[in-house]
């Protein structure tokens, strides 16, 4: 299952690559040429994104641009300022000199082709969806910012976690985090750790003999509600069809106490009908993959899901989602929330 990650041997890698911008890469962005008078931004018309030029004349409301070493004619409120290079990989954009679209999306676009996916805009913290794993939302991550300021640490979303936990403990009042985007965008992943994030670092250490903790029941909810209420679409193999609002407890002293959830709008018509590249609920498929045979047998199903149509009307299967480890997943979730 997206978001699910087999457990390794050995000591957390170092996760400085992912977030921190290096010596080498700061005095690469330096050496770009530069001109702080004519180099600026202008549209491209072919991706709905932006070229760097070199302005060499302007005329009432029109401005002559040197693009590649050909000269095109823009209007002037087109064309946006370059910022200087050693604003490039910004951990914060609202310290850009210029804050023009284009400016924005270069930063997001350069710290992105360099593993960097994590980026502030003021109070926000704009996460691009790698579509690989990066070994940022690791326990040796997490340490380097329990007790910090947001500005005391790279770009992440355990800062923003972190940043709520303190405001809460200082001012005695509730807090929210918000996350949102597209679809595809990250919102359950990031969810997921916002999730772990708080159960690793305020864990109360209670524990019943042959009980599972309270913080492990927390973190278990993600497969379930992930087998019951995420599908393929066309762009995201593990989109959630539904909205979430999770509220998670804390005691005075700052342990986790409990946790609930409202769920709400799930996408209902996807149970009966799905178009040729979509898929209904995972699990469905988690089931028929025969990982715990048991369930089918007492669910009375037959071996092949194209008996019901329901669900075999798009998509049986999809590359980067392994049924038989999401069964395994959910099942073993079920047991710890005691199901």
């Amino acid at each position: 299952m997206p978001g699910h990650i087999k457990k390794t041997t050995g000591p957390d890698p170092d996760p400085s690559p992912w977030l921190c911008v290096s010596a080498e890469l700061k005095d690469k962005l330096k050496a770009k040429p530069y001109d702080p008078k004519k180099s600026v931004w202008v549209p491209n018309k072919g991706d709905g994104g932006y070229l760097e030029g070199l302005m060499e004349s302007k005329d009432g409301a029109k401005v002559t641009v040197n693009v590649g070493g050909e000269m095109k004619v823009y209007k002037e409120d087109v064309v946006d300022q370059v910022n200087p290079p050693k604003f490039d990989c910004s951990d914060d954009m609202a310290g850009l000199t210029y804050l023009g679209n284009a400016c924005v999306l270069w930063n997001s676009v350069i710290r992105y082709k360099n593993e960097l996916i994590y980026t502030y805009s003021g109070l926000f913290c704009i996460a691009i969806n790698p579509y690989k794993r990066f070994p940022i939302y690791t326990l040796r991550t997490m340490e380097l910012y329990v007790g910090k300021r947001r500005n005391e640490c790279p770009p992440h979303i355990f800062a923003i976690a972190e940043g709520a936990y303190q405001g809460m403990m200082q001012s005695g009042c509730n807090q929210s985090i918000l996350i949102t985007g597209e679809s595809g965008a990250g919102k359950t992943e990031n969810t997921k750790k916002v999730i772990s994030y708080f159960a690793t670092v305020c864990s109360s250490g209670k524990r019943k003999e042959g009980e599972a903790s309270l913080e492990d029941k927390i973190v278990q909810t993600n497969p379930v509600l992930e087998a019951w209420g995420n599908a393929k679409t066309v762009r995201n193999d593990n989109s959630s069809r539904f909205g979430k609002f999770i509220r998670i407890h804390f005691n005075q002293a700052g342990k986790l106490s409990g946790a609930d959830m409202v769920v709400y709008l799930l996408e209902k018509s996807r149970l009966t009908y799905q178009q040729p590249l979509e898929r209904c609920y995972h699990a469905f498929y988690n089931i028929m993959s025969d990982q715990v045979p048991s369930i089918k047998e007492k669910c009375l199903l037959s071996d092949n899901i194209l008996d019901y149509w329901f669900v075999s009307q798009g998509k049986l299967t999809v590359p980067s989602i392994d049924d038989k480890e999401d069964m395994q997943f959910a099942d073993e979730a079920f047991d710890i929330l005691g199901f």
